[in-house]
């Protein structure tokens, strides 16, 4: 059919239509993307909004990357990538973009260097932290290190795993669909890393940080903030049930889990790490500033 025949020659563009019935909601901006110019096209008919976008996926290419409450090189931190975690982007510049966090959907703004093209990984390292080599030896120059979590597609090549970025040896790698089924003993793998403000394990991670990551590697899914995640995990537990391994215990703005009934596995600002010591201990710092420190105690049923 030759293009003065095309019966679709003069047709109109298609057109995204919507219709918003009632008050345009005011939603949480942390977990759904609105801004002043702009939303996610998911929000319409939900909030109004100047423009809308439909996101595009990308892949975070970067060991880790923070992700910023605003396009500024000295915004603060709100959340992190890893490596081969995926990024919805809105809005992207010649150096920034602005959506939201594949694993979990919180809204933030992230290097437009650390992401490249959709990726499709099926590895994951599972070692504290993971050197890339530049070649299939350990002997050969050492590219980057990739933190625990990180994920990317790889082929195996004897002893290493060949990525596009170099070759992880096969003791520090997994299949993706090999989940971890002890949420403390991963969250013990990161026991002496630094306390960082919106960290995730690379270099540093936050307290709700280390609860996300911990039940990712697990396959359990939960939100990013500590206030999310105390309505989010699990079911309370009765005021009168002793603690567990494995339970949540929340504070103001802050979350651990316990090794056993007695001892607290958290990251925090007082020690500026990732530390286990007596529940006791952290409910008595806090009791100058709180009345009553423990604000919500949580526990995933087996």
């Amino acid at each position: 059919m030759n293009a003065s025949t095309s019966p679709t020659r003069n047709a109109p563009p298609e057109r995204i239509r919507f219709k918003l019935d009632g008050r345009s909601v005011k939603l949480d901006t942390r977990v759904h993307a609105a801004r002043g110019d702009l939303a996610d096209l998911a929000l319409a008919g939900v909030l109004f909004s100047a423009h809308y976008a439909r996101a595009v996926e990308l892949t975070c290419v970067a060991a880790g990357a923070p992700v910023l409450l605003d396009d500024t090189p000295k915004a603060q931190a709100v959340s992190e990538l890893l490596r081969g975690e995926s990024f919805h982007a809105l809005d992207v510049t010649a150096e920034w973009a602005w959506g939201f966090c594949g694993h979990d959907g919180y809204v933030g703004y992230v290097r437009r260097e650390a992401l490249d093209v959709r990726e499709t990984a099926n590895s994951r390292i599972i070692t504290g932290t993971a050197p890339l080599f530049s070649a299939p030896d350990i002997k050969s120059r050492i590219a980057d290190y990739w933190p625990r979590g990180a994920l990317f597609a790889a082929e195996a090549k004897g002893d290493f795993f060949a990525c596009a970025e170099g070759y992880v040896h096969q003791r520090h790698v997994a299949s993706l669909d090999a989940l971890e089924s002890d949420w403390v003993a991963t969250a013990e793998h990161y026991l002496g890393q630094p306390y960082v403000w919106g960290g995730r394990g690379h270099r540093g991670i936050d307290c709700s940080g280390l609860v996300q990551v911990a039940l990712g590697q697990c396959g359990i899914k939960v939100p990013r903030d500590t206030d999310l995640q105390r309505e989010g995990i699990g079911s309370p537990i009765a005021p009168d049930a002793p603690l567990r391994r494995g339970d949540f215990v929340f504070f103001p703005g802050h979350v651990g889990i316990m090794t056993d009934g007695d001892h607290l596995l958290h990251a925090n600002a007082h020690w500026m790490s990732v530390v286990i010591e007596p529940l006791a201990d952290v409910v008595g710092r806090l009791a100058a500033d709180h009345a009553d420190p423990i604000i919500a105690r949580r526990r995933i049923s087996a």
